[in-house]
């Protein structure tokens, strides 16, 4: 599953989103705010913009409607150029805008990335490798951070290890989601959802991040320092409600036992990931 699997769903005014799902704990003041703009009739950007000024948030920068995004313009390079997100009104945008509101410095600093290979290689019909993992972290990605003995059992695919036997672990653990498709998708879950994540041991200088905030500036500096290669693709995959308490279904430990999700791991070379194409299927 990658983050490329969903396609932008319009956001109706009546849409239910589960405010109190776990995994939209951080996000849900301003979420909801941003929501009940929305249900209001405000379209998206206005609705994030309005929040954002609020809040004093993304100062000198600014969410606008799609429409101003220049014909023949990267996506990327605009953004990076006028300091201005092009935002369309679907619940696709929609998360993207509530992750700028919480991960300022990570999508800035993607942003550029971004915008800086596209200035180097031009668009293409392929993303490079770079871009091509940076996508990954901006659409389906996420920040685990666990103890070592959940980071190992999550490399190496010991599923029941990792959700099972030392399930009481996941209670010293925290989740930071990134990826806005990966939030459009869990607005109606479902079991083989799976994020792309940096699983990072408590160990490491973690163990003092409790809030999003803190996980934006701590990511950020081990980017800039090249602690995490991106080029590499630093990603493990996880069976998104399969974290304890995800999923009221998990409760019952035969649900780790479908194959087809929680799968083994490969005894053979995994071939290189496809390039994705150009902006989340827009």
């Amino acid at each position: 599953m990658t983050a490329v699997d969903n396609l932008p769903v319009e956001l109706a005014t009546d849409w239910t989103i589960d405010w109190q799902a776990l995994w939209l704990a951080q996000l849900r003041a301003l979420g909801q705010q941003v929501h009940a703009l929305v249900q209001g009739g405000a379209s998206v950007a206005s609705a994030l913009q309005q929040v954002a000024a609020a809040h004093g948030l993304l100062q000198g920068w600014q969410f606008v409607d799609q429409q101003q995004l220049p014909a023949g313009q990267a996506y990327e390079a605009f953004i990076r150029n006028q300091r201005c997100i092009p935002t369309r009104d679907n619940l696709h945008d929609f998360f993207n805008g509530l992750i700028w509101l919480h991960w300022p410095r990570l999508k800035q600093q993607l942003n550029v990335l971004q915008a800086s290979e596209i200035e180097r290689q031009g668009v293409g019909a392929q993303r490079g490798r770079l871009r091509d993992s940076v996508t990954v972290l901006d659409e389906n990605g996420g920040l685990l951070l666990a103890p070592q003995a959940l980071c190992d059992a999550l490399r190496e695919k010991r599923w029941q290890d990792l959700f099972v036997r030392q399930r009481d672990l996941w209670a010293q653990a925290q989740f930071f989601p990134i990826g806005h498709a990966l939030l459009e998708k869990l607005v109606q879950p479902r079991k083989a959802i799976t994020a792309h994540v940096i699983c990072v041991p408590l160990a490491q200088g973690s163990s003092s991040i409790t809030s999003m905030m803190a996980a934006d500036g701590w990511l950020s500096e081990q980017l800039l320092n090249a602690a995490c290669n991106l080029a590499n693709k630093p990603y493990l995959p996880i069976p998104i409600l399969g974290i304890p308490g995800w999923c009221h279904q998990n409760q019952n430990f035969s649900f780790y036992d479908d194959s087809l999700v929680f799968r083994a791991p490969r005894t053979v070379q995994t071939p290189q990931q496809p390039v994705l194409p150009e902006r989340d299927l827009a």
